[in-house]
C-alpha cells in the first residue's frame, strides 16, 4: 500500500496545455509563443497549437499549413508532433510532445 502512495506522489500529471494564435502573426509574437511551448513541454506537458483562421482567411488554408511547418521547424528536433495538422471548422491544430 505505502509504495502506491510513494508511485503517487512521484508521479507527474501530464496536462495538454493549449497555444492559440492567428495566421497573421508577427515573428516576435511568434518567438514569445514558441518560448511559452517549450516551457511547458520542459515542464513535461503535451501542448496544442491551434491557429485561429478569421473570415476570408479560411480562403487561404495553405498559408495556414505554411506556418505550422514553419512553427515546426524552429521547434526543432526535441519535439514530436503526435499527429500530422488538422483542420477543425475555423482551427488547424497539431498536438506536440517531448522526445
Amino acid at each position: 500500500m505505502k509504495e502506491q502512495q510513494r508511485n503517487k506522489k512521484n508521479a507527474r500529471v501530464s496536462e495538454i496545455k493549449q497555444i492559440r494564435m492567428g495566421l497573421k502573426i508577427g515573428q516576435h509574437d511568434l518567438e514569445i509563443k514558441l518560448k511559452k511551448i517549450r516551457e511547458f513541454l520542459s515542464d513535461g506537458h503535451k501542448v496544442k497549437i491551434m491557429l485561429v483562421f478569421r473570415g476570408r482567411e479560411m480562403a487561404h488554408q495553405e498559408v495556414g499549413f505554411e506556418l505550422m511547418s514553419k512553427i515546426s521547424e524552429m521547434l526543432g528536433d526535441e519535439v514530436v508532433t503526435e499527429q500530422k495538422p488538422q483542420m477543425a471548422g475555423r482551427n488547424l491544430s497539431v498536438t506536440v510532445r517531448r522526445k
